[in-house]
Order: C-alpha cells, then sequence, then structure tokens
C-alpha cells in the first residue's frame, strides 16, 4: 500500500461513505442530480463501469434496474460494504483495483462508465491523464463517459466561510485562490474552465457539464429545514439551472458527461 491509499484508507475507515448520498435533503440533491444526467445517456442493454465505486450506491442502484455492472474500488471497507448488498439477482461484478491501473479490463468493453470519485483524490498531472486515459480505454467508440470532481471556489466557501479556515486557505493558495492539489488535505479540486480544457487533450467529445449539488453544500441548514413540497420546488429550480455557466463553479461537484470518439 503506498502512501496516498495509506491517507485514503485512514480517511474512509473514519467516515460514513455509505450514507454520504442520502443522509438529508441537502445531500440526495447531488444523486438524484446525477443519476437524471446519466439516465438521460443510458440505454437498455447498456454494460456500466463504475471506476471508484465507494459502497456502490450507484453499482447498486443500477444493478438493481437490471443493468450488467462492474465496479472498482480502491478502499477496502467501501468494497466489503458493496459486496454485502450484491444480492443473487443482480449481474455485478466488484473488484478492488486503482483508477490509474485497470490492467485487468479489457479496450472498448463498456457503453457507460462512471468515474464519480476517483479524481477527487489525485494528486498529480500524472495521475490525472492515466485515470482519465483509462477510463477512456475501457469505454466503447460512442460510448459515454460521467466524470465527477470537486471545484476550487466550493472550498473556499464550505472550507473557507463556513468552517472558519480561511487564513489557513490564503495561506495555501496562490494570489488567485487556486487551490493546490495536496495529498495531505484528502481532497482534490479544479476550476471548471481548467477541468473543461483538460478534456479536450483526449479523444473524446464534450457533451455537458453539470453543477450536481450546486448551492445546496452551503445551504444545508435551510434545505433539510424545508418540508417536502419547498424541496420538490428547490429541486425544480436547481435541475432546470444546473448548466448555467455563471454558477457552475460554486457546486461543490461537477460532472463532466463526454463521448468517446
Amino acid at each position: 500500500m503506498n502512501e496516498i491509499e495509506e491517507i485514503l484508507n485512514e480517511y474512509y475507515n473514519n467516515y460514513d461513505e455509505d450514507s454520504r448520498l442520502i443522509k438529508d435533503k441537502a445531500h440526495q440533491i447531488e444523486f438524484i442530480t446525477t443519476t437524471k444526467y446519466i439516465e438521460k445517456y443510458l440505454e437498455k442493454g447498456n454494460r456500466i463501469l463504475e471506476i471508484g465505486a465507494g459502497t456502490g450506491r450507484y453499482s447498486i442502484h443500477y444493478a438493481k434496474k437490471g443493468f450488467e455492472v462492474y465496479s472498482v474500488e480502491l478502499i477496502n471497507k467501501n468494497l466489503e460494504i458493496l459486496k454485502s448488498k450484491i444480492t443473487k439477482d443482480m449481474k455485478i461484478n466488484a473488484i478492488q483495483g486503482n483508477a490509474v491501473d485497470l490492467n485487468s479490463i479489457k479496450d472498448d468493453t463498456f457503453d457507460i462508465t462512471l468515474v464519480l470519485g476517483p479524481l477527487y483524490h489525485l494528486y498529480d498531472e500524472l495521475d490525472i491523464d492515466k485515470a482519465i486515459k483509462e477510463a477512456i480505454r475501457v469505454t466503447k467508440r460512442k460510448g459515454k463517459i460521467f466524470m465527477a470532481y470537486l471545484t476550487d471556489d466550493s472550498v473556499v466557501y464550505s472550507y473557507g466561510v463556513r468552517k472558519g479556515n480561511l487564513k489557513r486557505l490564503k495561506e495555501i493558495c496562490d494570489d488567485n485562490w487556486n487551490v493546490p492539489k495536496l495529498k495531505e488535505e484528502i481532497f482534490a479540486t479544479f476550476k471548471v474552465d481548467d477541468f473543461s480544457k483538460l478534456v479536450k487533450k483526449y479523444e473524446v467529445k464534450e457533451l455537458e457539464t453539470v453543477a450536481t449539488d450546486g448551492f445546496a453544500p452551503n445551504m444545508a441548514d435551510y434545505i433539510n429545514k424545508m418540508t417536502d413540497e419547498e424541496f420538490e420546488i428547490f429541486l425544480d429550480y436547481h435541475l432546470k439551472n444546473c448548466k448555467r455557466k455563471d454558477l457552475i463553479g460554486y457546486s461543490s461537484h461537477v460532472l463532466e458527461i463526454v463521448e468517446k470518439i
């Protein structure tokens, strides 16, 4: 186990990843939005690969719908939780693996490839490049790849403002408030324009960029107090504005959807 794997295992061994996307109204928005856009492109009979599957929130969701799913997860604890959810009627294979090296998977295998976690924890350009290339390699031509990442600006507002760490953040950022990718900080971030430029280097066509949770993380206290009716109204607002370029950067989680050429 290398240094980064040790850091991530320690983090996730002390974190309830399994409830993250369902524990309250504010957190549900990311899952609702992500699945809405996956299902926009998902077709009957598609084979799905999830790289960095965590505890299986998405993998199990689609396995229950009858899709054939192949799940790859690095963290032991998360993988064991994922496996515990698999029932005999599901067509799902869950293995331990690293997003930067999917050598057990053949080229051009999957119709839909989900990379909804690995880019949160890749700290140098070489590993980011490897992970993106591997996701593209194992996807069929015309297949869709969904890459989630965290944004610089969300760190300023969540970690800096809400959690009282602006001084610490100012010390590690450059003069333009670009957040460095430091493994000691656990999470790596991008600016939206920078990630869009990055994917243009590869043999893919950009389809959509989506703010999957928008303002929700920084408005959680208010959202979680909403009645179900109010929440549905807010969700309607979010889903109809989650692709606005002037708002995307403030989302904690952003989904870049591309097609393999």
